[in-house]
């Protein structure tokens, strides 16, 4: 087998099922082969509906149209490398089949989509003997722990050693080569081996990259290796290239933010990386979110805050944190409809609008409902509170519309984060469950990330000493954040108890 010839980009064919997220079967399938240099063409098993949470719903065309889609491609485009991914049927593993044997591609490498990590089955026993008929067409096979011990109907491997001599003997069996996985298996080094009917022929170890962003890394991985081996023609170097650059992928992938479960590698990572610097919006997002964990990590230690949580927090210090949250409000407000008045597009304007009622009208009635009428406004400020009020209302004093706005960003986002985060944790009798509710509320959350797109692509388009200005502002809002939820405990201390 030859690779294409110099200067020629591999022409890859990728065989699978959607992602509407983008993360996993076809749609990262071409992202990973763009990264590899070479140029990707899709055809569609299955339309699926899922997210980086999970699968809701697939509609599998019908086999002929299958068909039509891989002669139309075949017919017209020569073909120097194909990944198979999700097939779902037995009746759309046959169609596969049979066209391979018609056209022949140099490369295939399959990836066995039929065991979830989870270890869920994917598909009916006899869609899996069509998945496994399909091993006498291909060249790799890419299987996961699970899936590796489908293709043999064995237990699944237990330790690295089983797993490399199931992959020996599943070579043995179907004349393939094997690539056997080990991101399952526990330890800081993840290794990756290519075995055939001899035995192991080469062991890559990299890494182990702490993220829960793994959505499609399979898929990535199986597609990148058929790019590589239609640039090198041979399975060791493009093993060696592929798993670097999975390693820096799932290393970049936090930053991507994408959905709320288990999010996808950053494909592009080395391209973006190696570009021309840019800072954009979701750039800023991530610096400055990191530019305060340290005063994050200080706010979940506090006391009040671990109170809170598991509902011990002590009466009085909670209604003194209202007190003194009402006051805060009435100033905030004023300083959000400052912001609306400065703003420069009639959307931000409302938006600020909107959050300065809110503050005022919808925060503060709930407020009372906790404390009273009476007796809303009249404590007395503490020096936490005028710190912070005095800072908010230097900043719209000022009239400079970028540091004013950033200084605004935390009480929306860190209020956000850990309210989400309370949540979660919420029993059925907490004491505190009604007020947390609306921190971790999706309208609050809404909310919050139309002001962190408003900020952050302010800060993105303006210059270094504004965008230095918009920092500072945001990162000493975040220590009057902290400094805030740190006061109720130490103005109300717990009661002593007394001993009877």
């Amino acid at each position: 087998m030859t690779a294409p010839g110099r200067g020629t980009v591999p022409r890859v064919l990728t065989i699978a099922g959607t992602d509407p997220t983008g993360g996993a079967g076809l749609h990262a399938d071409l992202k990973s082969i763009a990264a590899h240099g070479g140029y990707g063409m899709g055809v569609v098993t299955a339309l699926v509906a899922q997210n980086t949470q999970g699968v809701r719903d697939v509609h599998t065309p019908p086999a002929g149209f299958l068909t039509t889609q891989l002669d139309a491609v075949s017919d017209d485009v020569t073909i120097d490398a194909v990944k198979i991914g999700m097939l779902g049927s037995v009746t759309a593993a046959a169609e596969v089949a049979a066209w391979l044997v018609r056209v022949r591609p140099p490369v295939v490498v399959l990836d066995p989509v039929m065991v979830a990590t989870s270890g869920d089955r994917l598909l009916e026993p006899d869609a899996e003997d069509a998945v496994r008929s399909l091993l006498a067409n291909v060249d790799l096979v890419t299987p996961n722990r699970p899936e590796l011990a489908v293709l043999l109907g064995e237990p699944v491997a237990a330790t690295w050693e089983e797993a490399l001599d199931q992959g020996r003997r599943l070579s043995v069996r179907s004349g393939v080569t094997v690539l056997v996985k080990g991101g399952h298996f526990p330890g800081d080094v993840v290794r990756d081996a290519l075995v055939d009917a001899t035995g192991v022929v080469d062991v890559v170890e990299g890494p182990r990259v702490r993220t829960r962003c793994t959505h499609g890394t399979g898929c990535s991985l199986s597609a990148a290796l058929a790019t590589l081996h239609a640039h090198h023609g041979a399975w060791v170097p493009a093993l060696a290239e592929a798993r670097a650059w999975l390693t820096e992928s799932l290393e970049a992938a936090d930053l991507l933010d994408v959905g709320r479960g288990h999010g996808p590698v950053s494909h592009l990572a080395s391209l973006w990386r190696t570009a021309a610097p840019r800072t954009t919006a979701a750039r800023v997002a991530a610096e400055w979110w990191d530019e305060i964990a340290v005063v994050r990590a200080e706010t979940d230690a506090l006391p009040f805050v671990s109170a809170l949580a598991d509902g011990s927090l002590y009466e009085d210090a909670f209604l003194w944190y209202l007190a003194q949250d009402a006051l805060y409000l009435r100033d905030y407000a004023r300083v959000l409809a400052h912001a609306s008045a400065l703003a420069p597009t009639p959307d931000e304007q409302a938006f600020w609008a909107r959050s300065a009622h809110g503050a005022i009208a919808a925060e503060v009635e709930l407020h009372a409902s906790w404390l009273g009428g009476v007796q809303l406004f009249d404590a007395r400020p503490a020096p936490t509170t005028i710190a912070y009020v005095d800072h908010l209302l230097g900043l719209a004093a000022r009239g400079d519309y970028g540091p004013l706005v950033a200084g605004l960003l935390p009480c929306f986002w860190m209020y956000v984060d850990l309210g989400e985060r309370l949540l979660a944790g919420l029993g059925p009798s907490h004491p505190y469950a009604r007020w947390i509710e609306t921190y971790g509320d999706p309208a609050f959350r809404a909310s919050t990330d139309r002001a962190i797109e408003i900020v952050t692509t302010l800060a993105a388009s303006a210059g270094p000493a504004e965008r230095e200005a918009m920092l500072e502002a945001f990162r000493r809002s975040a220590q009057h954040e902290r400094d805030f939820f740190a006061a109720p405990v130490l103005a109300r201390p717990a009661p002593e108890r007394v001993r009877v």
